[in-house]
């Protein structure tokens, strides 16, 4: 029977009937005698904003831009929206995100096939790309924040994060390329380095460089647990460094170990990091959370290429809302543990909750 209508005086009286727990109030309502009912803090908007235990805000993202040195923006087949910007491309982007709230860019370089070599020479060339889109930045907008990868596949002609011998990445070989990389790019005038390269020890190394030169003030935020993930593919399409042989599976983390990021998160904040990050974010709530509950500094997710292209994906055949499975999925990272959020989606997302007045 239909149950529409319900009332003191209608035909069907759920209250009545063997194992009934509804009875009447005093104004002859149905009622079931309990005192919580969790809805009533889901009842308004104003209520639901109130009690909201997590936040986002676009001060929260770090904004990934690729970048080349070329006259033109190239768009991206596998991240439909994200292009290769010119360096005249990259100032009007970060002007416009910075109007939206978000503050902090990280620079990815598209490097030509002729400047890169096994060694990795052109990260820490003083021309280079990253140094002098660095100092564009900063000549322009003094209050962004510049974050740096730091990482030699980009400049490799292996496509291999480190220095390549025998089909072997040497650790300790990498770690004196990638001091050079973060003194270049302290120069230049980054606020943070961002060691993406996952060899032992080199946090320590890069601390050390940076302090030796008189850069104490710059921050590194390590790729704590960096995982050798299927969702990078896109990401290694806009840079085109994708590894020449095998893959980064004895040097990125296994997707199977969780305790395993305990330790490098141990290591990191033991030899000098400021933050430390979880990549991929989605796939890996579970490591946010527990990087969140064993250390006291901030943490990073990386909502990754594969990830950004999913979304994508879905969204354009229309089998998702992309406003809402996005700003869920920022969301979930904050509530994980996540205090920054490295998203593709920064400049788009800030605009959504400008739009909302979440902020």
């Amino acid at each position: 029977k239909s149950m529409q209508g319900i009332d003191a005086q209608a035909t069907f009286d759920p209250t009545e009937g063997e194992g009934s727990a509804l009875s009447r109030n005093n104004k002859g309502e149905v009622w079931n005698k309990q005192r919580a009912r969790p809805r009533r803090n889901r009842k308004s908007p104003a209520i639901r904003n109130m009690v909201r235990e997590c936040i986002v805000t676009p001060s929260n993202f770090i904004y990934p831009l690729f970048i080349h040195d070329e006259d033109f923006n190239q768009a991206i087949e596998s991240m439909p929206g994200c292009e290769r910007h010119s360096l005249d491309s990259m100032m009007r982007e970060i002007g416009e995100s910075m109007e939206l709230g978000v503050g902090t860019f990280v620079l990815f370089p598209k490097v030509p096939d002729e400047l890169k070599t096994n060694l990795g020479v052109e990260a820490y060339n003083p021309e280079g790309i990253i140094p002098r889109a660095i100092r564009m930045i900063k000549a322009t907008h003094p209050d962004a924040v510049v974050v740096t990868d730091v990482a030699l596949d980009p400049y490799s002609d292996q496509g291999h994060d480190g220095v390549v011998e025998d089909g072997k990445i040497l650790n300790d070989v990498t770690i004196n390329q990638l001091c050079k990389q973060v003194i270049c790019q302290a120069e230049a005038g980054a606020d943070i380095v961002a060691p993406s390269d996952m060899m032992d020890g080199r946090v320590k190394a890069i601390r050390d460089a940076l302090d030796s030169e008189g850069f104490t003030d710059v921050s590194i935020l390590s790729y704590t647990a960096k995982y050798a993930s299927a969702f990078y593919g896109p990401f290694r399409d806009a840079l085109d460094s994708h590894p020449g042989f095998g893959d980064k599976k004895t040097y990125q983390q296994d997707p199977a170990n969780g305790r395993e990021a305990l330790i490098e998160a141990a290591l990191d904040a033991k030899e000098g990091a400021d933050m430390l990050m979880v990549k991929p974010g989605m796939p890996y709530l579970d490591i946010i959370r527990r990087l969140k509950d064993a250390s006291d500094l901030p943490i990073a997710a990386y909502h990754v290429s594969g990830e950004y292209a999913m979304l994508k994906a879905a969204c354009e055949r229309g089998w998702l809302n992309e406003k809402d499975a996005v700003l869920e999925a920022l969301t979930c990272f904050k509530r994980a543990g996540a205090d920054i959020i490295l998203t593709y989606y920064a400049k788009q997302a800030a605009k959504w909750i400008k739009e909302d007045g979440l902020y």
